[in-house]
């Protein structure tokens, strides 16, 4: 019963990884995570994607970086996700 509440008390957060979509809004970008399944019928390894918001305190990712999100409590209506680290910088054009 001990190993359960040591467990419950860590406070294990969720990570993801995806690129930067959007930086248009202030102290938010939109996070594209992309991961790959196997197609339950066909068998066929398929992508699925999903868009995340996610909360930027410096405004420093831009569109095409990639970077490690968190996830957080919900800090607004969409937006319950943070920036943990920026792991690539986007190619300047």
């Amino acid at each position: 019963m001990s190993d359960a509440k040591v467990m419950s008390d860590s406070k294990l957060k969720r990570t993801l990884t995806g690129t930067v979509t959007s930086d248009k809004m202030n102290k938010t970008v939109t996070v594209l995570v992309e991961r790959k399944v196997k197609h339950p019928l066909l068998g066929k390894i398929i992508r699925v994607s999903k868009k995340y918001h996610a909360h930027d305190e410096t405004n420093e990712c831009h569109a095409g970086d990639v970077v490690t999100i968190e996830e957080c409590r919900p800090i607004a209506k969409t937006k319950s996700w943070r920036v943990a680290k920026l792991l690539e910088k986007a190619a300047a054009i």
